[in-house]
């Protein structure tokens, strides 16, 4: 289990992925994306997040550039993970799409690329070319989003590699057991977007009551649940107090009960789209 905030965790292919981030989901070009990367890696983050669909890949690699000079750190410290679109599925869009993520980050290579949605008849051509990146060292992994047991299980049948990441939406509303137990049998990462389920748990009496106990925020206890539960997680703010204050989750530990507590929460409620009836 993490013990700070750049601890990692070890994807399957012996990458080492930090195991809590940033992520940008929403947040617009511009100054405050722009300081937002900047300042989490001053603070010590050293994992963002980003996809094409974003529209902000400029901003977040100006704001990693900026970073990287704040802190007096080379590139190779800060992992990079990037999404291809669904209009981009497809062989030779997906390495197009790849390129095009590339530049815009100003950046030679990516840490993690990955399929951002499950959309049928194209997710595996777009694979074949995830594959084809990382065989010739252009991404040091790859792996998928939004995608169900049943996406994964299809996935894999015609695969060379398996992804070593499935990144998920995942906060105490919607555990997602089956899935997580699915990808720990094979050895797929689990990795949590939207954790603090965009705000609306804020209030929730068990998670307050749990959060006044260890003198924390009910947003640090959700995402030292997220960690106690071996899920890597990317939360996203820009601003500079809550960056700070979401990576102070290392200075204490949820009892085998509160955990029993918070996984009880469950409803299999999503606040993004289910992958399942997603209009692609």
């Amino acid at each position: 289990m993490m013990k700070n905030l750049q601890d990692t965790v070890t994807l399957y292919n012996g990458v080492k992925m930090p195991g809590f981030g940033l992520g940008v989901f929403k947040v617009e070009e511009g100054p405050e994306l722009v300081n937002a990367v900047k300042v989490a890696i001053k603070h010590g983050y050293r994992s963002i997040d980003t996809a094409a669909i974003y529209g902000n890949e400029e901003g977040v690699g100006q704001g990693i550039c900026e970073g990287l000079k704040e802190a007096g750190i080379s590139r190779e410290n800060v992992f990079v993970t990037s999404k291809v679109w669904n209009a981009d599925l497809g062989y030779d869009a997906t390495i197009a799409a790849y390129e095009t993520s590339l530049k815009k980050l100003g950046l030679d290579y990516l840490d993690l690329y990955l399929i951002h949605w499950p959309v049928e008849e194209k997710y595996k051509e777009a694979w074949k070319a995830l594959e084809t990146l990382y065989k010739e060292g252009k991404v040091k992994a790859i792996g998928v989003s939004n995608f169900q047991v049943h996406h994964l299980k299809d996935l894999m049948e015609d695969a060379e590699i398996k992804p070593v990441i499935n990144q998920v939406e995942y906060h105490p509303r919607l555990t997602q057991k089956e899935l997580q137990a699915f990808c720990e049998k094979h050895h797929i990462q689990l990795e949590a977007w939207s954790p603090l389920m965009q705000g609306e748990l804020l209030d929730n009496e068990v998670l307050t009551e749990i959060a006044n106990k260890h003198n924390k925020s009910v947003a640090q206890v959700i995402l030292r649940w997220d960690v106690q539960n071996g899920i890597i997680t990317i939360p996203k703010s820009t601003k500079e107090h809550r960056i700070v204050e979401n990576a102070s989750i290392f200075d204490f530990e949820l009892t085998k009960e509160e955990i029993e507590r918070i996984d009880e929460l469950n409803q299999n409620h999503r606040v993004g789209p289910d992958p399942d009836n997603f209009d692609f």
